[in-house]
């Protein structure tokens, strides 16, 4: 297969979709990497280590997407890639349809095979794609909520962890899963008090658990989230639902209950987030402020620390590459239930009902065409 790994072109995002290691496996396997010039330079992988590996360099994303049989990206297609993306051409990236129409209308029209690497689903439940970049964005929406607590950057002036004699922040974390879990260990390393909320019993209990004794758990309602608001300096939205749009769990009119200087970091952006006045926001333009509260809603929080990233997601993404490489894309996903599973949009045909029933449009099930 021609495998083509185009440079990311979404603002400040460093992170490239396939490392020179990663390249090698292909190649050795028999395959055609191509990689456009520059892509894993953000990422500290230059071109001389791509064609060490077995790589061939191209000198544009034109070239990169014309001759691809499979795109391995890490963001979503933006607007002026849209037309760069052929009819059967697979497409192997996060793409968070549900929070995009646009970007679902264009992968219907263009007649690709869009497979999502955040819906790739084991029979746990668990999202193998997902999580390593969950991991990164979990501990980072404690770094980054450190620093916009302090006064010059819009918040509170509040150290997270205190010191002796001085209480330290307080930390709510909506959503116990992968991002929530992350967060409280590192908001908790760091000598914060810390609540995580989930609604579901036995993962509170497994929290409890494993955490230490300054992370506290609390059933997730509108009535406990409404209680707490007032009282805490740093909140992280933390919630997934799989190939869907968020649930608002903190409304506009509930930000009036927050203190001036209160830090929200909304993780869940890239699926619309969990805060209703979460609009994406870049690296470049992290923050901006609403009813006193200062809001940080990078859509690509992993894309700051490109290195760990890059190679965090190339060791989960590779096996999974591998197999539609030697098999095809279609007995792939008829051998492999966890890639059926990352089927979005086939040929023109909505094939994963969290995005159907986000925009309203006509689903297809996935059986029907891997017939």
């Amino acid at each position: 297969m021609i495998i083509g790994v185009p440079k990311e072109i979404k603002n400040n995002e460093n992170r490239v979709a396939l490392t020179p290691a990663g390249a090698k496996e292909l190649v050795k396997r028999g395959h055609e990497v191509y990689v456009q010039t520059s892509a894993g330079e953000g990422s500290g992988f230059l071109d001389d280590e791509y064609q060490e590996a077995g790589a061939k360099i191209l000198p544009n994303i034109e070239a990169t997407y014309e001759i691809a049989e499979m795109i391995m990206k890490v963001k979503e297609p933006i607007e002026s890639e849209y037309k760069l993306i052929k009819k059967d051409q697979l497409v192997f990236t996060y793409f968070h349809f549900a929070s995009g129409e646009a970007l679902t209308h264009a992968m219907i029209d263009s007649g690709s095979i869009c497979l999502a690497y955040e819906t790739v689903e084991k029979s746990d439940k668990s999202l193998p794609l997902l999580v390593p970049m969950s991991e990164v964005a979990g501990r980072m929406s404690i770094q980054e909520g450190a620093k916009y607590l302090e006064k010059p950057m819009g918040g509170r002036g509040i150290l997270l962890g205190g010191v002796p004699g001085v209480r330290p922040a307080k930390v709510l974390i909506l959503g116990g899963g992968v991002v929530g879990t992350n967060a409280a260990k590192m908001a908790a390393g760091m000598g914060a008090d810390v609540t995580i909320m989930d609604i579901s019993v036995p993962r509170l209990r497994y929290l409890d658990d494993i955490m230490p004794a300054n992370v506290n758990t609390f059933m997730s309602n509108e009535y406990n989230i409404r209680e707490l608001l007032s009282s805490h300096d740093l909140i992280i939205g933390a919630v997934l639902i799989p190939g869907a749009k968020a649930p608002n769990l903190i409304t506009r009119e509930m930000l009036k209950e927050m203190r001036p200087g209160t830090v929200v970091v909304d993780v869940a952006v890239d699926q619309g987030g969990c805060i209703e006045t979460c609009k994406p926001t870049t690296h470049e333009n992290p923050t901006y402020v609403i009813e006193d509260v200062l809001h940080y809603c990078v859509a690509n929080m992993p894309g700051a620390v490109p290195y760990t990233s890059t190679l965090a997601l190339t060791n989960v993404t590779l096996p999974y590459a591998i197999q539609l490489a030697n098999k095809g894309w279609k007995k792939a996903c008829q051998e492999n239930k966890e890639l059926e599973l990352g089927l979005n949009v086939v040929h023109g045909k909505v094939c994963y009902k969290g995005v159907s029933e986000a925009f309203d449009l006509d689903y297809t099930d996935v059986s029907e065409i891997l017939a």
